[in-house]
């Protein structure tokens, strides 16, 4: 891919010898003269360069004022166009400068405001060539990680929490206000399956810390020992096999997001550590003998009512508290059975893209059992149920047969000239199986009752009392 340098230069020669040389290098040059060229370049002609190579004074001003500007200006459009209100991050480039009359104050602005490198006039063209390979590497990172972002964005907005009922608008409209507002810690209430990380994905992606780390932890995962040295870090030596320095995930998250799934089942020392950090803003690694600042948002999330929990003295009350700013309790499946009318469709969908299926039809059938089904696992249930059945499909009908729900018949019985198979997994009573044994047996003897005895290996007489029992039909 040809990546674009702009080169903003007042002297003539110098400027034409910088394009021709860095064509010849294998990159799309834009020249400007001035500032007011390159200002039309970005914003008129939308011009994105990975790097913008840069003379520190220009007839029309300095060009660190205009750094500053116009990434404001960038980010402003970029915000418009988006059409959420919230600042994102424009196409990301480098900045190198060039001045024939450098000074200490202008290099110590210059880095502050984000340039890569200032250098002096006359500079070497080999080592300008060094510099310039670096910064455009960082470039392409950084506009790698603002992709990144902006994709999730759109992925993880508030309306990826699916439904029409009334309660996953009201969880919409929450979810919405609450990535408009700079929130230190949330708690995620609900069953296991209601999209508890999903929302807490919305609510990072969508909020001001979006650009920032966002880094999860289920603490029902990991015994104590491990769980508190992967939260708090260590340093080498702090226990037996701690051979190097490790940043725990409070660091990692630094200026981001720490998503704690099942903090219910979090140890109540541990518990502790945390609601200092969280109050004090500092961590202190395992075996360490100084603090470090660490700015976290802290999302918490439990299918147990902490509430209960903190009044019987499982759960730091303490801790219970200084975490529920605010707290966003998920409903149930069963209670927004509606909501099976949009998520069902995009769960087909998903799967046909991900299998190479083309499944279309869904019979009354099928959405009868959906409807009628509890879903004790919720959305994370539902849509293995999906996935199995589209996986299982063989045409554009939803194959009903492989729902296979607690409760329901899972597997229709199934029929050949050389036997009868019937689902062992108990969605099938015993009478039932007899019953369909004996009138398959009947359909097949053309109701004959002595033939169809034969078949079986049983009397007469045996199979009557059956017929008798099932109220079935025979031709004797």
């Amino acid at each position: 891919m040809i990546e674009t340098l702009l080169i903003i230069e007042d002297e003539k020669l110098l400027g034409s010898e910088l394009s021709r040389h860095y064509r010849q290098s294998g990159w799309e040059v834009a020249l400007a003269n001035n500032l007011s060229e390159a200002r039309e370049l970005l914003l008129k002609k939308k011009v994105e360069p990975l790097l913008i190579l840069s003379d520190m004074n220009l007839p029309d001003g300095n060009a660190l004022d205009f750094m500053e500007k116009i990434k404001k200006d960038i980010s402003y459009t970029d915000a418009a166009k988006d059409g959420t209100g919230k600042t994102m991050p424009g196409a990301y480039a480098e900045w190198l400068f060039l001045t024939g009359y450098g000074n200490v104050p202008d290099s110590v602005r210059a880095l502050r405001l984000g340039a890569y490198d200032f250098l002096e006039k006359p500079c070497d063209l080999d080592r300008l060539d060094l510099i310039v390979a670096s910064a455009a590497r960082s470039a392409s990172i950084q506009r790698r990680v603002a992709d990144q972002t902006k994709h999730r964005h759109r992925r993880y907005s508030p309306d990826a929490y699916v439904g029409h009922s009334q309660q996953a608008q009201g969880i919409r409209q929450l979810l919405a206000k609450l990535t408009q507002v700079p929130f230190s810690a949330l708690i995620i209430g609900g069953e296991s399956g209601t999209g508890k990380g999903l929302a807490a994905r919305i609510l990072h992606y969508g909020g001001s810390r979006a650009q920032q780390p966002m880094i999860e932890v289920n603490c029902a995962a990991l015994p104590r020992e491990l769980l508190e040295s992967e939260l708090f870090g260590h340093e080498p030596g702090a226990f037996t096999g701690a051979a190097g320095r490790h940043r725990g995930l409070l660091e990692q998250a630094d200026g981001g997001t720490l998503f704690m799934d099942e903090i219910g089942e979090m140890p109540l020392d541990l518990q502790a550590k945390l609601l200092k950090v969280i109050e004090d803003h500092k961590v202190r690694r395992l075996g360490g003998e100084k603090e470090i600042q660490v700015d976290v948002q802290i999302v918490a999330a439990s299918n147990r009512d902490l509430e209960k929990m903190a009044q019987d003295g499982s759960f730091r009350a303490d801790l219970y508290h200084r975490l529920s700013v605010f707290k966003l309790i998920l409903p149930p499946l069963r209670e927004a059975v509606e909501d099976l009318d949009e998520l069902v469709p995009l769960f087909v969908a998903e799967y046909n893209a991900k299998a190479g299926r083309q499944v279309k039809d869904i019979p009354d059938t099928v959405w009868n059992k959906l409807k009628a089904h509890y879903w004790p696992g919720n959305v994370r249930e539902l849509r293995n149920v999906i996935e199995r059945c589209v996986l299982f499909s063989d045409g554009p009908t939803f194959p009903g047969q492989w729902l296979q729900l607690p409760g329901q018949p899972a597997v229709e019985a199934l029929q050949t000239e050389q036997g009868i198979w019937l689902p062992l997994d108990g969605s099938m009573a015993l009478d039932d199986m007899d019953c369909f044994i004996i009138k398959t047996a009947l359909e097949r003897a053309d109701n004959n009752l002595t033939a169809a005895a034969r078949a079986l290996g049983a009397t007469r007489e045996t199979l009557r009392y059956r017929v008798r029992k099932y109220n079935l039909k025979t031709a004797d």
